[in-house]
């Protein structure tokens, strides 16, 4: 895909309205988690140094048109702020007087955070007076947002066709990465995919199994598959009108000469807690009253082994209920395999999706891999093989 980066764009002295995404974790008024703001700053700093006057815009939460005080970007300004160690403004609106007035007081490398664009009903619907007042502000539009690249918003889409528009650099990194893994990957490229549902999911695995050479499949999604070849999974979770999907996607990766890796044992338990009692079976053994709540130690012993011979990892979606121990174990081990693998230079590891980056948090290695995508639906809706609005309107 030949999209169009910030090399060798002037910006001195320019108005850039940057698409950055400050959807960041808040509890209690706090933001737990700066990785967002983090990523952004390569982006800000760049256009700052280079005497752009930078204007950044955002939503934060689903106000739904309205002015919500409580989902206000005004903590974010302060904590981009802080992260770039120097002053960043805030515009009380991201269109009108207050949005104008803040840009005219901005010199060459200063900085300002627009307003939350949701507080505008025009910002989800696209709507092209809202887009036109947006790119009114500013000479040039950067979208560094890929997270919020898979909706047609006037923030993320509409702004691109009104203003000279490139990629910011997250969002190249995570086009680089994503196509480097699944477009023009170095082969045998191995899929890992859990989740709860194959429902969810089934454009995924449909399209990944066009694409990659493994496909492994974790979850409570192999309870279905499994069950789908006629092999009682106890009290586990699984969706039995999937079935005859289930079947059809075996089938299909056959032809396609892609394999599916199914669980050979599991770590079940007769009630999902913390620390409850389990028993490791071989899958076709899992007692009636049982759930399976993890893939077992064969299986991830098996993973670990098949890394030796693959050259690219594509991760999304833990192998068990991770969230709680002991059913963790086996996402854990196979992320330290595969970040070992990287970190060696023999593979090239891409992740992504908010249980995954959680779970690779969780084993510790989240900077291990090649790559770990920020982004939850666009990244999904990237591996399911769909075009992405905000994406294709910086193609060239």
């Amino acid at each position: 895909m030949a999209f169009r980066t910030l090399d060798g764009v002037d910006v001195a002295g320019k108005r850039v309205l940057v698409r950055a995404d400050l959807n960041v974790p808040v509890r209690d008024g706090k933001i737990t988690d700066l990785t967002r703001i983090e990523r952004l700053c390569p982006t800000i700093r760049e256009l700052s140094e280079k005497g752009a006057r930078v204007i950044v815009c955002s939503h934060f939460d689903r106000p739904k048109g309205r002015r919500v005080p409580d989902m206000s970007l005004a903590p974010m300004a302060m904590a981009l702020g802080q992260v770039l160690g120097r002053k960043v403004r805030f515009a009380e609106d991201c269109i009108g007087i207050p949005a104008e007035q803040a840009i005219d007081a901005l010199g060459n490398g200063d900085i300002a955070v627009l307003e939350n664009t949701r507080f505008h009903a025009g910002e989800e619907a696209n709507d092209p007076a809202f887009a036109k007042a947006m790119a009114s502000l500013a000479d040039i539009f950067v979208n560094d947002a890929f997270s919020a690249a898979h909706r047609a918003h006037a923030s993320t889409e509409g702004v691109a066709h009104l203003l000279p528009s490139y990629a910011g650099r997250l969002m190249q990194a995570e086009l680089e990465a994503l196509t480097l893994a699944l477009e023009h990957p170095e082969r045998p490229v191995m899929a890992i995919v859990g989740g709860a549902k194959v429902s969810s999911k089934l454009e995924l695995l449909g399209n990944l199994v066009t694409k990659v050479d493994l496909l492994v499949i974790g979850g409570a999604m192999a309870n279905t598959f499994v069950a789908a070849e006629g092999v009682a999974v106890g009290k586990s979770l699984q969706e039995a009108e999937m079935h005859a999907t289930a079947r059809e996607i075996v089938a299909r990766a056959k032809a396609a000469g892609c394999e599916i890796v199914l669980p050979v044992d599991a770590v079940t338990a007769t009630e999902f807690k913390a620390n409850a009692a389990t028993k490791i079976v071989p899958i076709g053994a899992v007692p009636a009253d049982a759930m399976i709540l993890d893939v077992g130690p064969q299986t991830v012993a098996g993973l670990v082994a098949r890394l030796a011979s693959v050259k690219t990892v594509v991760w999304n979606g833990p192998l068990g209920a991770f969230e709680i121990p002991p059913f963790d174990a086996a996402t854990t081990v196979l992320a330290k395999a595969v970040a070992a693998a990287t970190v060696a230079g023999k593979l090239r590891s891409v992740g992504g999706g908010g249980d995954t980056v959680s779970a690779l948090r969780h084993a510790g290695v989240i900077d291990q891999l090649s790559y770990v995508s920020s982004a939850g639906g666009a990244f999904l809706e990237w591996l399911e093989g769909k075009t992405l609005p905000g994406v294709a309107a910086l193609t060239a």
